[in-house]
């Protein structure tokens, strides 16, 4: 009986789960957008392609209000990581799609956003290996590398500023994983791109790291911030009332950093990210 009532349930479930994939009203595709002008500014992903994002246009009292939205996927560390990561959609927009899934909170229904469907969503795509906070006129002349992510923030933003954002009435910044950490890492410096009327927010999702040894006795995580601030240049980048007081690779533990941002934000954490169970 026990077995019959657990198989019943995971029918159940798979009935459920068929169902909410194939409605049409869950799926939403947003063309991509390639920033060719932003690489006038070298602003540019890893490979030294253009970078890119995904708008979808907000109405009605939703006009005015605007959900960024910054994406994970790790960093790379040395040379030869970031490198191979140029050859993926993660370094290089000539390996992007050209349409995005939009969900959630970038959703355009309210049954699925009740709170955001009509505002103007954006999804910053990710291809700097540095939660977009790297600035580094040359990296060794010989390798076709390019790490730039402050400098995509900031192109993109302005181009959303163009695009709208100048009279954006609300804000909000937002990403998971690495894009949590960007999140807290540009909070202010997003604040300052708008207006000052504007009622701006940032909502970090999973962007904590545990400072900690591994089952081996090492400082794994610690070390590997210590190398991508090094390579990436990140210090000068990186909220200055905390470089001041401790080592910048610190700075990238959200623990750490968050004193000293000066917008309202949020946490959602309800898990470690994966990642770092590895």
């Amino acid at each position: 009986m026990t077995t019959f009532v657990l198989a019943l349930l995971v029918f159940l479930s798979i009935l459920c789960a068929t169902h909410v994939l194939t409605n049409k009203d869950d799926f939403l595709y947003v063309n991509i957008t390639i920033l060719q002008s932003a690489t006038a500014q070298g602003a540019v992903c890893l490979d030294g392609s253009p970078p890119a994002y995904h708008l979808h246009r907000g109405y009605g009292t939703g006009f005015r209000s605007w959900i960024i939205y910054l994406e994970g996927g790790s960093w790379c560390e040395s040379i030869p990581d970031c490198l191979d990561r140029s050859t993926t959609s993660l370094g290089s927009s000539n390996h992007m799609k050209q349409h995005d899934f939009f969900a959630g909170v970038l959703h355009n229904t309210s049954k699925q956003n009740p709170e955001f469907h009509n505002w103007n969503r954006v999804k910053v795509k990710y291809c700097d290996g540095s939660s977009f906070t790297s600035d580094v006129e040359q990296v060794h002349p010989e390798n076709k590398l390019y790490l730039r992510g402050a400098r995509i923030f900031k192109a993109i933003m302005e181009d959303l500023w163009s695009k709208g954002m100048k009279s954006a009435e609300n804000a909000i910044l937002t990403g998971t994983s690495a894009g949590g950490l960007a999140t807290m890492l540009n909070c202010d410096k997003f604040k300052c791109l708008l207006p000052e009327s504007a009622k701006v927010k940032c909502v970090a999702d999973a962007a904590f790291f545990i400072n900690s040894k591994t089952i081996y006795g090492t400082s794994y995580i610690q070390e590997l911030y210590r190398k991508i601030v090094n390579l990436h240049g990140l210090t000068k980048n990186l909220p200055s009332a905390c470089t001041s007081v401790m080592e910048p690779s610190l700075c990238l533990f959200s623990q750490n950093v968050i004193p000293y941002i000066q917008t309202p934000l949020f946490i959602i954490n309800s898990i470690y990210d994966s990642w770092q169970v590895k």
